[in-house]
Order: structure tokens, then sequence, then C-alpha cells
């Protein structure tokens, strides 16, 4: 919400991201908030997740301890609240482990273009649900936000999110130098994207 709207008018505004399950079949897209219900607890997940070493190397989580993971549910329920971001939390449809993310936020809501990303813990890896979850949040944004333009970005040596992106339906559109601080320094990125007219 723009500080010139009035509650009435977000409500009608159609780029306002809002809460959503998505199904994928063995698993589900759920909104990340202090409520969500994994094994062992959403925070203990969480502070793990912060551990794997490639989700270190590529998205760095804030979530080292107890705390700071509170603090990572409270900013994904604010930025929901918002309707400017929507983060997902990827479970298992089985046994509700908790899996990986999956977010997309606008980059320019005025023009309908966003940004999507993801990341998979080690035990959720190769069964395609980053690819999966990638075009299930893709395709919502679209249908129900009107998104026009969902940019990815990705480390040039991550090449597993660039096959993530190829799979999905994201071309590549060219490379960003030194676009992004990685905890090892700035490096280029790659940028796909995907239009609300390409084909599926």
């Amino acid at each position: 919400m723009t500080i010139s709207e009035t509650p009435a008018e977000a409500l009608t505004d159609p780029r306002i991201l809002r809460p959503a399950v998505l199904d994928l079949g063995d698993a589900l897209l759920r909104p990340w908030g202090r409520a969500l219900d994994v094994p062992g607890g959403i925070v203990p997940a969480l502070v793990a997740a912060s551990a794997d070493p490639d989700i270190a190397r590529w998205n760095p989580l804030s979530t080292i301890d107890p705390a700071a993971a509170e603090a990572y549910l409270d900013r994904a329920a604010a930025r929901w609240a918002d309707g400017g971001t929507a983060a997902f939390a990827i479970t298992d449809s089985v046994d509700g482990t908790l899996c990986g993310n999956a977010f997309l936020q606008w980059s320019n809501r005025a023009d309908g273009i966003a940004m999507v990303g993801y990341w998979l813990l080690a035990a959720a890896r190769g069964r395609g649900l980053a690819t999966r979850a990638t075009t299930a949040v893709t395709r919502w944004a679209v249908e129900t936000a009107d998104a026009r333009r969902i940019e990815l970005y990705h480390a040039v040596r991550n090449e597993a999110s660039c096959g993530v992106a190829t799979r999905a339906g994201f071309p590549y559109e060219g490379t960003l130098r030194a676009s992004y601080r990685y905890t090892d320094g700035y490096q280029d990125e790659h940028l796909h994207a995907r239009l609300a007219t390409d084909p599926e």
C-alpha cells in the first residue's frame, strides 16, 4: 500500500499478493509465519537451514539462532500483510517436513514487474521441487496479481539455479556484471525472465 492509498483502494488493487496455499501434489507452498507447523518446529528448522552450505553460499539466511529465525518469520508475515512480497515455505505433503522456500516480490508493482527466487534443503533436492515451485508461484502471480514480467537472477557460477530457470521456462536474457554481493564478494549474475504472455 502506498502512502496515497486508502484501505478501500488497497482492497481493490489487483497487484496485492494475497496469502494462498499452492499444492504441488507431493509438496505444499504455504505462507511463512510463526504459526507454520513442521515436525520439530519451524524455528529450529530455519536455524538448521541457515547452516546448509549451498544455502549459505547462494541464499544466505539470517536465521542463525532462534531469535533471528523468529524475526525472519515476523518479517515474512509483515511483507505478506503489505502485499508486496509473497514468501512460501515448501513443505512435504506426506510428513510435513520443511523442504525449502519460494518467494516472489514486486520490483516495480505499478508496471507489473516481479522477481522470483528459491532455495531447497539438501534432502529435498533432486525432486524437481525448485522448478515446480518457481513455475507455480509464477503462474499464481500472473493469474491472481496481474504480474506482467517475472525476473530470475542467479550467480553465474550457480549452475543448478541456471538449470531451474531454464526448466521453469525463464529464457536467459543477459549477464549482469558484479551485480550482487554474495558471501565471497560481488559476482556476475545471469538474468532470466518470463512474460505473462509466454507459452507454458
